[in-house]
């Protein structure tokens, strides 16, 4: 029987491309979003995955979503964690809802999505949990004190994870990608995108597939042994040690 994966964000950018992955390699993927129906029905109709729809930030729609979930492909046994916003300012002027928005998205969904499963991976002596942060979680980044604290927190609450589980069969990771080519990068003006490659020994923004394909892996039984671990993604833009 496959094995049922649920990414949240999973219907656009790089967990657009998790979605694939995790499907390219025969699991049962459920993509969960937030708001845009369009692109929902259109990466359904393009790959066939299933979308449901649920704000990651509530506690009794993640619940009640997983529930829907569990019914309808099977029990979770691998989560990918990827959903996140942005609500971009320089700290001295930021208003404390842009503070709360980017952390109950970001970094309450740690708990959310992950609490009601993990229950269900221990009993089963199976689980993945796949969780995504980024360069500005390691690095910081300035305008973006909330965001840089949110995804430095799913770093430690990976770490933590990682730890309580292990030996129940459950691995806890956590991807830290750099400047991916989605969407939401290239919105930013080519004057200023110049100077961030520029910062990038490799040459170039990442792809997305490159990060989708390095969840596929950790997902996967050839990585029974990487538990714990922060994977960087960025082009050697950042080493560090998470």
């Amino acid at each position: 029987m496959s094995r049922v994966a649920v990414v949240t964000g999973g219907t656009r950018g790089i967990g657009a491309a998790i979605s694939k992955a995790l499907a390219a390699d025969g699991y049962k993927v459920a993509a969960v979003y937030a708001g845009n129906d369009a692109a929902a029905e259109a990466f359904r109709a393009e790959t066939g995955v299933s979308v449901y729809k649920w704000d990651v930030g509530d506690a009794d729609a993640c619940a009640e979503g997983l529930a829907r979930v569990a019914a309808d492909l099977g029990p979770v046994d691998i989560l990918v964690n990827n959903a996140g916003i942005t609500r971009d300012g320089m700290f001295h002027r930021m208003k404390f809802d842009q503070w709360r928005e980017v952390m109950r998205t970001n970094l309450d969904s740690m708990f959310t999505m992950t609490r009601p499963l993990i229950d269900g991976m221990r009993e089963r002596g199976f689980g993945r949990v796949i969780n995504i942060s980024s360069i500005n979680g390691q690095k910081g980044q300035m305008g973006q004190a909330n965001y840089s604290a949110a995804k430095a927190g799913v770093i430690g609450f990976t770490k933590a994870l990682a730890q309580e589980n292990a030996a129940k069969g459950v691995t806890v990771n956590c991807i830290c990608p750099g400047y991916i080519d989605t969407d939401m990068v290239a919105a930013v003006p080519e004057e200023a995108l110049k100077k961030i490659i520029a910062t990038i020994p490799t040459g170039r923004l990442g792809k997305a597939e490159e990060v989708g394909d390095l969840v596929a892996f950790l997902a996967s039984d050839k990585a029974a042994f990487f538990t714990g671990a922060v994977h960087t993604v960025n082009g050697g833009q950042y080493i560090g040690n998470g």
